[in-house]
Order: C-alpha cells, then sequence, then structure tokens
C-alpha cells in the first residue's frame, strides 16, 4: 500500500522546476524510492536532507533493499508490483526492462526530459543505451560500472608473468598462483555469477541469439569455464556457491590471487591490499572476440505512483551535477554526469583507466523477459550443479538455451 502524507499549504504556491518544473496539488507529497547499495551502512540521507530543504513540498522515503546479487531486490520489485505495494520511484536495470514493459508497470519520463535541463549532462549514448525499444524513456540514468578484473601484480611479478590478455593467459597465470593456499582465481558460482561466467563463455562465442547457447564453440567455452574449478581446481572448493561477498572477502585476504568484479568494490579491496593490486580489462577469447557486462543502474517511476512529479523531481535530482557525484560514492560507482566525470577523483586511477579500457566490449545483459530468472535462478542453480558433478557443463548451456527460447 503506498504511502503518503498530507498536510495543507495555506496559500502556497509550488516551487519551480529548473525552467519548468511540474507542479504538485495542495499537500505534501511523500515519495517512496527504494535502492540498494553494495555497501549497506552507506546511506543517502545527506542528499534526501538537502533535496527536501530544496523541495520543502515533498518528503522522501529512502528504503534500502537487501541486494542479495540482484535476485533478492528484484524478486522484491516484481512481487510489490503484484501485490500492488510498489514504491513511487526505485533503482532499476536493463535487464529488467522488458518484464517491466510486458507488466506496462513504468511511467514514460519523455514528458518530463522534455523541460529538464540537465538532460544534456547525460551523453546522448548513454540515453540511447537507455531507450526502450517502442522508443521512449523509462529510465533516468544514475550511475555505471563495468566488470573488470583484479589481480594482485606482486604476485604475478613473483611469478614472471604479466596481467593475462587472454584465456590462455588467465590459464597459465592461474595455475601459478594456485600453491601455498592460495587459488588462482576467486570464482563466483553462486548469486551473480553471470559476470563471471559471461566474460568467459560469452566472450568465447556464446550468444542469446537463438542457438547461441548451443553451438560448439559456445559449449567448448562453457567447458572451459567449468574445468577451470573441475579440472584445473584453480578455484577455491566454495566456488560452486560464492557470491559477491565471499570472492571479495578471500581476494582481501589473499587466499586468491584474481578476482572479477568492478570498481564498487575499489575501496575495501585497496584498503586490505594497497599497491599490491591492480586491474586490467577481462581476457578475450582465442578469435580475439571479448565479453563484459556493463553494469547500468537507473531509476524508473512506477506507473501506480499517485506522486509522478515529485517523484521526478527526485530521481532528476540525484543524476544532476553534484548530485550525482555525492550519488555515486555512495554506490562506489562511477558518475553519469559529463561533468561530474571529469573531476572524478574518487577511485585510484588505475580502476578507472580499467574501467574505461572496458568499455569496448562491455554489454548490458539481453533486454528480455527471461533475463531476471536467467540471472536470479536459471544460470546460479545450473553452474552450481556442473561445479559439483550434479549436471554435465552442456546440460547447464542446453538449460540456458531453453530459457531464452524454449
Amino acid at each position: 500500500m503506498e504511502r503518503r502524507t498530507f498536510m495543507k499549504l495555506a496559500g502556497a504556491a509550488a516551487l519551480s522546476f529548473e525552467a519548468a518544473r511540474p507542479a504538485i496539488a495542495q499537500g505534501k507529497a511523500t515519495v517512496r524510492w527504494w535502492y540498494h547499495y553494495d555497501n549497506p551502512q552507506n546511506t543517502p540521507a545527506s542528499l534526501v536532507a538537502k533535496f527536501e530543504a530544496e523541495n520543502p513540498d515533498i518528503k522522501i522515503q529512502a528504503e534500502p533493499i537487501p541486494w542479495g546479487g540482484g535476485t533478492d531486490y528484484i524478486n522484491r520489485i516484481f512481487s510489490a508490483l503484484v501485490a500492488g505495494n510498489q514504491p513511487d520511484c526505485a533503482m532499476v536495470r536493463l535487464s529488467y526492462l522488458s518484464r517491466f514493459s510486458q507488466m506496462k508497470a513504468l511511467e514514460p519520463l519523455d514528458g518530463f526530459l522534455a523541460s529538464w535541463k540537465g538532460r544534456s549532462d547525460i551523453s546522448d549514448d548513454v540515453w540511447t543505451i537507455n531507450r526502450s525499444p517502442d522508443g521512449k524513456q523509462y529510465y533516468m540514468p544514475l550511475h555505471y560500472v563495468v566488470i573488470y578484473l583484479y589481480y594482485r601484480q606482486d604476485l604475478l611479478q613473483q611469478a614472471g608473468l604479466q596481467p593475462p590478455k587472454s584465456f590462455d593467459d588467465f590459464l597459465t597465470a592461474a595455475k601459478a598462483l594456485t600453491k601455498d593456499g592460495i587459488y588462482g582465481y576467486g570464482m563466483r558460482g553462486g548469486a551473480g555469477c553471470h559476470d563471471n561466467w559471461g566474460p568467459f563463455v560469452l566472450g568465447g562465442g556464446a550468444s542469446f541469439d537463438k542457438g547461441g547457447m548451443v553451438t560448439e564453440k559456445a559449449l567448448a567455452a562453457n567447458r572451459w569455464f567449468v574445468d577451470l574449478a573441475v579440472k584445473h581446481k584453480v578455484a577455491p572448493p566454495s566456488a560452486p556457491t560464492d557470491a559477491f561477498r565471499q570472492i571479495v572477502d578471500a581476494f582481501k585476504a589473499g587466499r586468491t590471487g584474481m578476482a572479477i568484479h568492478h570498481i564498487g568494490s575499489v575501496a575495501e579491496i585497496v584498503g586490505a591490499l594497497g599497491d599490491k593490486v591492480s586491474a586490467v580489462p577481462v581476457p578475450r577469447g582465442p578469435d580475439g572476440r571479448g565479453w563484459t557486462y556493463f553494469g547500468d543502474e537507473s531509476n524508473a517511476i512506477f506507473a501506480g505512483s499517485k506522486n509522478k512529479e515529485a517523484a521526478f523531481r527526485w530521481i532528476s535530482f540525484l543524476s544532476s551535477a553534484e548530485n550525482n557525484a555525492e550519488q555515486a560514492k555512495l554506490s562506489g560507482q562511477l558518475p553519469i554526469t559529463i561533468s561530474d566525470a571529469k573531476s572524478w577523483t574518487v577511485h585510484p586511477k588505475r580502476f578507472v583507466e580499467a574501467s574505461d579500457a572496458s568499455l569496448p566490449i562491455a554489454k548490458p545483459l539481453p533486454d528480455h523477459v527471461k533475463t531476471p530468472d536467467f540471472v536470479g535462478r536459471v544460470l546460479p542453480t545450473n553452474l552450481q550443479r556442473a561445479l559439483t558433478g550434479g549436471m554435465s557443463p552442456d546440460d547447464l548451456m542446453k538449460a540456458v538455451e531453453q530459457t531464452f527460447h524454449g
């Protein structure tokens, strides 16, 4: 059930929203916003306070929702939509868009964006990536990351190796680093495992096109990935169930020599390892192609909201210069605004450069109604089975193909 608080404003007109700010009818609107940060201790309280001071006719009710590798968060959103108690707006990703569209769950933002001056501070490329197939804009871009490879540069130097650029380089490095209680690669086989599976399987020749998961090249790439743990044993025994927290903690503690994640974890990793750690783009496949995950994050307004104008003020505030930089600091990700990106010094330069160098092979997951189920259930469940001998790697790929194409 939506929660709204109404207080009469005696003769007060609505505040202007830049050049053309939508008026809110008499009363004080409460906007419920769902969000998540990798570090659950981070809070947007200062941004909320600043916004409410600038917009005294609006109260923001910011509600943190556990991420849970993405599964918990998106399941909460869809469950709330079915039950009719969704928030006014929430952080969302491109991989949810088809399912939202099928449910007619989102409010188009085009009318609001037409008069929003901050639009030009977000690149045309980003707007294009976030545009719906029906030509409308339902998403307000917020921040982004690109998945790359963390590596212990001190351990690679001791082994006489360079950071891996190819799959063969990666396997060589992982084998060399697997010794004395250290595993070469902290594989993520649990929640969020598409981050790790994708660079090697999609980068090795698989695709989400019909038949793209069951070609010989695709099957071989997936076998190669599974064999990192099963045959070569360069990943910890806990790999089948390891999720974000486990792979980051193991890497920080020196139990693994390489890990795949993004700049959102750099603060705690550098805090633990200092100059011993660096990053490069994920390795490329035998044919030179590559794939890595473009981790988009936006805000959207739900069609059932009774406070759409107020919700737009809030989400556009978060995607405006200076505010967006503060928001990106909380998320640990990179700002979406051009102006804030130019002055960004939050992350060490080598990790920003690794993110930038990864963009040529970076792609979002497919905008398909089955993508949330692929991320949250199909891939982690079947990859765990493949890693523990409960199914063959080829059957894993058949399950993915079945999910998208029947």
